[in-house]
């Protein structure tokens, strides 16, 4: 426990900012506690203004709070959600940073990694996310591809890519913790291909088989791959056509982070990239569904407008 306070305590000083003067809340659920009381712990050792609640397990990812605590979080200045669906997608997380608070989303995180990823190089991680984000803004169109057998087509003109750092220092930034990615949302309706996904999935975790979706005119129209194939299927399906949208493509840039079958630190891993399906609000779309499913791939090849920015998982240009 000693080793997962101090690792809290990191997060809470050196990514999060946290000062004596400010007031913490930590949102965690029963599947979360212990990390939640070890955020509770590092807390009072900086503020004295440091309160943890704690909430049923959600069904779904990106499945809103109780209004009490999306309340809540609009009234601290630092927000830590350490549970095991995830916040980030949610109102009540938009919200809490329109209103000025620093929130870290923690989904589904494990005691390992956080003792192994928040004691990263953050300088080096946030140099290496900005570079890779405004590479991002500058291309017109994404087509991603893999040894598997992904040929994929996502047309990014105009959108801003998001760098998620890891270094929530600022008023009204939210993010992951672990981080290490940038990403944005393709341009709605357009993404076309195949998409073969064999790391992990969101809510499936580790996968055994690889999965092939195939995408048209945005969205999701077939999934192949045995049980884990139609385990994705079903989340997604439960909210219709608009569960099935492309809501992000994201590439990994956390050196430290490893494949273990938790969607939060896998798709920080350097070499990876992720598509994810369902909501895209915070991204600056308009599919406001109750879901958002992240799937990581290995080895992915990445061309930007047609240049080469990763081989096989290796990056071609020096973004450090």
């Amino acid at each position: 426990m000693n080793d997962l306070i101090k690792a809290a305590h990191t997060a809470l000083k050196t990514c999060l900012g946290l000062t004596p003067e400010e007031k913490l809340l930590i949102v965690c659920d029963t599947e979360k506690e212990n990390i939640g009381k070890a955020f509770f712990t590092a807390g009072n050792e900086i503020t004295e203004k440091t309160l943890l609640v704690q909430i049923p397990v959600a069904d779904v990812n990106g499945q809103e709070p109780p209004k009490e605590v999306a309340d809540l979080m609009r009234q601290h200045q630092v927000v830590v959600c350490p549970t095991y669906r995830s916040l980030t997608h949610t109102d009540a997380k938009r919200n809490a940073c329109k209103a000025g608070a620093r929130v870290a989303t923690m989904p589904n995180i494990s005691e390992s990694t956080m003792m192994r990823t928040l004691n990263a190089d953050y300088q080096l991680i946030a140099r290496r996310t900005k570079r890779l984000a405004a590479l991002l803004d500058d291309a017109k169109t994404v087509h991603l591809s893999s040894p598997l057998g992904t040929d994929l087509f996502m047309p990014i003109e105009g959108i801003k890519a998001i760098a998620s750092s890891g270094l929530l220092l600022e008023k009204g930034q939210g993010g992951n913790l672990p981080s290490g990615e940038a990403f944005l949302m393709p341009q709605e309706g357009k993404s076309e291909g195949v998409l073969v996904v064999d790391a992990s999935v969101a809510g499936i975790g580790m996968l055994k088989t690889p999965l092939k979706i195939t995408i048209k005119n945005g969205f999701a129209v077939k999934m192949e791959g045995g049980k884990e194939a139609d385990q994705l299927f079903a989340m997604l399906s439960r909210f219709g056509k608009d569960g099935m949208n492309v809501a992000e493509f994201g590439v990994g840039t956390n050196h430290a982070a490893q494949i273990i079958g938790n969607i939060l630190e896998d798709e920080k891993v350097m070499g990876t990239a992720h598509v994810a399906f369902g909501n895209n609000i915070s991204m600056g779309g308009t599919f406001a569904v109750g879901i958002h499913v992240d799937a990581v791939l290995t080895k992915p090849s990445i061309y930007l407008d047609g240049h080469p920015l990763m081989l096989e998982g290796k990056l071609v240009l020096d973004i450090d």
